[in-house]
């Protein structure tokens, strides 16, 4: 089969399913299940279990309406790269340009409409809040360290939660986010490695063209390593008990699992495997164990 008969039946399979379901494809929904439960663990513990179905509604919103921005943004000025880019140079086809900014500043209104919702300290954040997660995607143009600005957009979900609930900035939500900050970096330098011939030859710039493959997977391996300690701190800080602290052994399991996958560095499925299946599990285990021990 030809390389043009190739793109045309990804182009079709891409294209498949309504408006609705293709602008999902375009912000990878799917991937909403990475920061949303820390967010959602953050504000169980704030609010000793019981917070408010009001909060949570609000700070649904306001996780899935910032996501989707970001992802936006993200979509919007990478417009030329991803198009030359074969892992994402179908996404141009899912909608147009104009459309795409359209639906950049409806979410990023929605988003500043929830948060002023919250309380006063949320609303004065929310502009912040933007400003950082959009960030990340143009940092890919002057440094090599935007896995750990990546790292940042997602971390400042569990503080925000946080002082949606309470309205003040305390250290446990600080040292989840640390976490959530190094598990974020080291995934994305894994899922990073299937991008490493593209972005040396664009002359992009990336840590694994300049560490190198196999130096990146040991940088992501600390990274996680640092994850789980800011998980056990925040059990402690948190004052969480033996259920939260019995499921980092699962955690770590997953992690593990992860790197072993990414180790296969010719075979990008096991890494899309790594990545998705592991850090997934890993969400849900650690929102499992927060519910379970505040709850229980």
């Amino acid at each position: 089969m030809s390389e043009q008969n190739v793109l045309h039946d990804f182009a079709v399979a891409q294209n498949r399913g309504g408006a609705f379901a293709r602008f999902l494809r375009l912000i990878r929904f799917s991937h909403t299940v990475f920061a949303l439960p820390f967010a959602l663990s953050a504000l169980v513990v704030s609010a000793n279990g019981r917070p408010s179905l009001k909060i949570v509604l609000l700070v649904l919103g306001c996780m899935i309406t910032a996501r989707t921005a970001a992802m936006l943004f993200n979509r919007f000025v990478d417009w030329e790269i991803d198009q030359r880019n074969p892992r994402t140079r179908s996404r141009h086809l899912l909608a147009t340009r104009n459309i795409i900014f359209i639906c950049l500043i409806f979410s990023s209104a929605l988003f500043v409409f929830f948060a002023a919702n919250i309380n006063r300290l949320t609303f004065a954040l929310s502009p912040i809040a933007l400003g950082i997660i959009f960030f990340y995607s143009l940092t890919k143009h002057f440094t090599d360290a935007t896995h750990f600005f990546l790292g940042l957009a997602l971390g400042i979900a569990p503080v925000a939660a946080w002082i949606a609930q309470t309205g003040r900035l305390e250290l446990p939500p600080l040292v989840l986010a640390f976490g959530v900050v190094c598990w974020v970096s080291g995934f994305d330098l894994i899922y990073a490695t299937q991008d490493y011939d593209f972005d040396r030859d664009e002359g992009l710039h990336s840590l694994v063209v300049r560490l190198g493959l196999a130096a990146s997977l040991r940088v992501a391996q600390f990274l996680h390593l640092l994850m789980l300690l800011a998980l056990i701190a925040f059990g402690i800080t948190a004052k969480l008990g033996p259920i939260y602290f019995a499921a980092m052994i699962p955690i770590a399991a997953a992690l593990f699992y992860e790197h072993r996958s990414a180790r296969q560095l010719h075979d990008l499925a096991a890494i899309n495997r790594a990545f998705f299946n592991s850090n997934a599990f890993v969400s849900a285990i650690f929102l499992g164990a927060v519910c379970a021990d505040r709850l229980l």
